[in-house]
């Protein structure tokens, strides 16, 4: 008897920073995912341009055969502040709309490190499972411990009752 997973990924989203970081393993990290994407056949959907961790993991992607979306904001694509985008790209016309083409064009979510709009990404999801306007999955890859004290605060939201454990 063969197991089949209940949630076939086809399309993941993957949040991450415009800077490739400190850390070489940030780097090595992002391009590894872009292989395993595409050696899965998964489709990329991330927030536009090369620059950084996002554009490592689009453009490794990308030249491994898997269909990238990059979902760009209008006026952050007028003023080339991401660089090129890699693939398809898809402009919208805020940051709101954004997420919400992301959110919709996607089965799950997955976040490199990163700095203020990641961390924007990951909490903006979180809620709206919190709320349970989607049960996707959502996943850190925490290269280098890089989320650990993201989740230790996590962990002292929940003992002070402002969040649920099953959040």
């Amino acid at each position: 008897m063969e197991v089949t997973s209940a949630l076939k990924i086809k399309n993941i989203c993957v949040f991450g920073g415009s800077s490739p970081g400190k850390e070489n393993e940030f780097l090595k990290s992002a391009n590894h995912l872009g292989r395993v994407l595409a050696e899965r056949k998964i489709h990329l959907v991330y927030r536009g341009g090369n620059l950084g961790l996002m554009g490592s993991v689009s453009i490794t992607a990308f030249l491994g055969g898997s269909q990238v979306l990059g979902i760009t904001p209008k006026a952050l694509a007028k003023v080339d502040i991401i660089g090129k985008t890699i693939g398809e790209e898809l402009q919208v016309s805020t940051m709101s709309d954004q997420m919400n083409a992301m959110f919709n064009h996607v089965d799950a979510f997955i976040a490199l490190p990163g700095g203020l709009g990641t961390l924007e990404e990951i909490f903006h999801i979180s809620s709206w499972a919190q709320l349970h306007i989607h049960h996707k999955p959502i996943g850190l890859l925490n290269v280098n411990v890089f989320y650990d004290n993201l989740l230790s605060f996590l962990d002292q939201v929940v003992e002070q009752k402002f969040l649920t454990s099953s959040a």
